[in-house]
């Protein structure tokens, strides 16, 4: 049986922590400093030794923190 999927959600795309830190310029020991400080979304648990990121969640932040600039 196929998932139908609603025309409202939006589609979610799963990307690995080589990714995250290509878009966020960020290394990996400061991506989980920020995980833990609650500062940077946290991975989602594909499996039991396998976690990712949800990509639209990444880039959010990645807007959020563009944002912060002062404008000048």
């Amino acid at each position: 049986m196929a998932m139908q999927t609603n025309p409202d959600q939006v589609s979610r795309r799963f990307i690995k922590l080589t990714q995250v830190k290509a878009y966020t310029s960020l290394s990996t020991s400061e991506i989980y400093r920020r995980i833990s400080a609650g500062t940077f979304p946290k991975q989602v648990a594909l499996g039991p030794k396998s976690v990712a990121f949800v990509e639209s969640e990444i880039l959010d932040w990645c807007d959020a923190l563009a944002a912060q600039r002062e404008v000048v």
